[in-house]
């Protein structure tokens, strides 16, 4: 696979990475255990180099799966993961708030460098921005573990661009992670240009609108109790109905181009910037060799014209509940 570099940090990962987090939480049950290590060693004999975890994924079992997975195959890869969340005593259900405190950041370095059976972590991201801990205080613990050597690159997830400028200022940001797709466009007015200013990389999340863009979905799709997605507005039928035209649009350019409309959404993020890598998850290796050939794909000026023009409408339905939108962009 073609390779990318983040900004200007010198961090060279492969042009699409794999996004980890379904394997073992939020959108339904868990994929068997044994599987999901054999599809992640996969993606690496297909050429993927860049896996991104967190603490909160599980919490603590993507962690140890990731890591279980990629131990035999540590010099091959880069392992994100992220910090900024607080669990409750036992791991437990998940978050139960925010903790970016220095020294909560140290304990979870260690314990997510455990998880990972490595003695380094090369990109660690605050998972999402805590007001109660001024950003520079986060940057330099960052940078405290970074001078240790238990970190190699430093990162934000969901921030603002003053947040990013701010922490930028005291340790580099090698890359910024959030939300960005044809149906979430937000970090196009701010973050963008701030990255490419400041020579930053960026990780989109959720790529393919949390499988919405695949073509896989319809008003009538039945989730699961388990699946995080069953409470999210832009899943919810009334929302699915406006924003199919989108996905109807997508298959259309798709078909011409000989491609699935999951490829076509990831070629469209390619080409944005060259110091985009999107890192869309799957538990199905069907899906996944299916998103790595979107690298390959050439598209046009005609098709990216198509594309904006099918994603002009508005999406309907905020991308998180409440609760989840007053973590964002922070």
């Amino acid at each position: 696979m073609k390779k990318r570099t983040l900004g200007n940090s010198g961090l060279e990962v492969s042009a699409l990475g794999l996004g980890c987090m379904g394997m073992t939480w939020a959108y339904g049950a868990p994929g068997d255990h044994a599987e999901m290590v054999a599809l992640i060693r996969h993606a690496v004999d297909l050429g993927v180099t860049f896996f991104d975890t967190a603490e909160v994924y599980g919490p603590l079992t993507n962690e140890e799966l990731v890591g279980e997975a990629l131990a035999p195959l540590r010099e091959k890869v880069v392992i994100a993961t992220k910090f900024g969340f607080a669990l409750d005593s036992h791991g437990g259900r998940g978050p139960i708030g925010l903790n970016s405190q220095p020294a909560h950041i140290k304990a979870v370095a260690d314990a997510s460098l455990k998880r990972l059976r490595t003695d380094h972590i090369d990109l660690f991201y605050q998972h999402r921005v805590d007001p109660a801990v001024p950003i520079e205080e986060v940057a330099g613990a960052v940078a405290d573990l970074v001078k240790a050597g238990k970190v190699k690159h430093f990162g934000l997830s969901e921030a603002s661009a003053a947040t990013i400028r701010r922490a930028h200022a005291v340790h580099p940001v090698a890359a910024v992670q959030s939300e960005y797709s044809l149906w979430t466009r937000g970090p196009e007015a701010e973050v963008l240009p701030t990255l490419q200013e400041l020579g930053i990389g960026f990780v989109p999340y959720s790529p393919l609108g949390r499988g919405f863009l695949t073509g896989t979905f319809s008003a009538d799709t039945e989730l699961a109790d388990n699946d995080w997605r069953k409470t999210n507005p832009r899943f919810q039928a009334e929302a699915m109905r406006k924003n199919a035209p989108l996905v109807d649009s997508l298959k259309s350019i798709a078909d011409a181009k000989g491609a699935t409309p999951a490829q076509i959404a990831l070629a469209w993020l390619l080409a944005q910037k060259p110091w985009i890598v999107p890192i869309p998850g799957t538990t199905k290796r069907a899906r996944l060799e299916e998103n790595i050939k979107s690298a390959d794909i050439v598209l046009t000026s005609a098709d990216l014209k198509a594309i904006e023009a099918a994603a002009s409408h508005a999406i309907a339905g905020d991308r998180y509940d409440a609760r989840g939108m007053a973590l964002v962009n922070l």
